[in-house]
């Protein structure tokens, strides 16, 4: 069944109202008329099933029928995954896949050898916002990931919470070295890897460093494996 995007300030008591861009999709690309059943998701878990109920030039209203559980639950894994900027289309598909794998945050990392130097983050913060939306929609997920705004690598091991990992190219422990948890905040660098200073940082704020063994891997690879490894030893992805 067709699913589509409305926060909670769309929520009527009854019914949900459609921005301009969901009821183009809903009208132009879908096709959908008037009693067509559709379900909707608020972004902060909740998921109901819709009827259409007005169809208008700029907004969409649908009668709630039932809120029912969503499509794709969410892991039981409180995952934040920090990435160093990549360059272009590398950073968007880290975030399309971390949110198919569950992630609960993404935190773009400035660091010392990261690809590129964002000028525009607000533009660039909308479209990975916009790319995590849609990837929810496909993979099931009722709750939004996180993405935040951009941060200096040192400002960002000050505040990461929970068992924090830090995944180095070389001299770390092994990853089943890492206790159980269902809390986890994993850092991964850039193509050129880390700084060997800022690995030090890490290891004082009680990072533990961990090296993956195997093949080298780029760096949007490299971000994608982890939070699969992560999800299928802590999460729900099994």
């Amino acid at each position: 069944m067709r699913r589509f995007y409305a926060s909670i300030e769309q929520f009527q008591k009854e019914t949900i109202t459609l921005n301009l861009e969901e009821t183009r999709h809903l009208r132009d690309v879908l096709r959908l008329k008037e009693a067509a059943q559709v379900q909707v998701f608020d972004g902060d878990g909740r998921e109901f099933l819709c009827a259409v109920q007005a169809i208008g030039k700029k907004e969409t209203v649908l009668r709630i029928l039932e809120q029912i559980s969503p499509t794709a639950p969410e892991s039981d894994l409180d995952l934040t995954l920090a990435v160093a900027l990549l360059k272009g289309e590398k950073f968007d598909l880290v975030v399309q896949k971390a949110v198919e794998l569950g992630v609960t945050k993404l935190v773009p990392l400035n660091t010392k050898r990261a690809d590129v130097k964002l000028k525009d983050t607000d533009k660039r913060l909308e479209r990975w916002r916009k790319i995590a939306l849609e990837a929810a929609k496909q993979s099931g997920r009722a709750k939004l990931m996180t993405i935040e705004k951009p941060i200096e690598f040192k400002n960002f091991i000050e505040t990461a919470d929970g068992t924090r990992v830090l995944f180095a190219e070389y001299g770390g422990a092994r990853f089943s070295d890492i206790k159980e948890t269902k809390k986890i905040t994993a850092a991964v660098g850039a193509e050129g890897g880390w700084e060997a200073s800022e690995i030090e940082s890490a290891r004082e704020k009680e990072f533990q460093i961990v090296t993956l063994k195997g093949r080298i891997l780029r760096a949007e690879t490299a971000a994608i494996s982890i939070a699969t490894i992560l999800q299928h030893r802590f999460g729900d992805l099994i």
